[in-house]
């Protein structure tokens, strides 16, 4: 198995609290999964993110309660990057190198997203099913998702 050679603080400097694990949790808001597929790390809206690995984008965009969200792909991996900034830096196609700079946090709310069916208690429209400003990250092999702690 081809291990990620980063470590969490990597990520993004100096923001490793990691505020949801994956696996069952309670739904922090509606349309939240009870069934994590990743970690969460909070950090302020900006903060700069980086590729876990070389690999291709694959994917970028508004993605139901991942909200803007940037995959990773390399071997049998697929790495989500979600509630990311809408104002992405990588293109679909591009090649990247393991801690290349790749995206920001995004913000909360988001505005003019068709189809975006999230929002908080006062019905301002949300970055997918989040409560506040952080990154969420999972690792898929072969597409099925396994927690992201078990390679950092």
């Amino acid at each position: 198995m081809i291990l990620i050679q980063t470590a969490l603080s990597g990520l993004f400097h100096g923001y490793t609290r990691i505020s949801s694990y994956f696996g069952k949790r309670k739904s922090p808001t509606s349309g939240a999964s009870s069934s994590h597929s990743g970690i969460d790390i909070p950090a302020p809206e900006g903060t700069k993110f980086i590729a876990v690995a070389d690999g291709e984008i694959t994917f970028r965009q508004f993605l139901g309660a991942g909200g803007y969200t940037i995959t990773l792909s390399f071997s049998k991996f697929k790495i989500t990057y979600c509630h990311c900034d809408p104002n992405f830096i990588v293109e679909v196609g591009d090649k990247v190198k393991q801690g290349q700079v790749i995206g920001k946090v995004g913000p909360k709310y988001v505005y003019g997203v068709p189809g975006n069916q999230y929002s908080d208690s006062s019905g301002r429209p949300t970055n997918g099913a989040t409560t506040g400003c952080h990154l969420h990250l999972g690792i898929r092999i072969d597409n099925k998702y396994q927690n992201p702690l078990d390679f950092f």
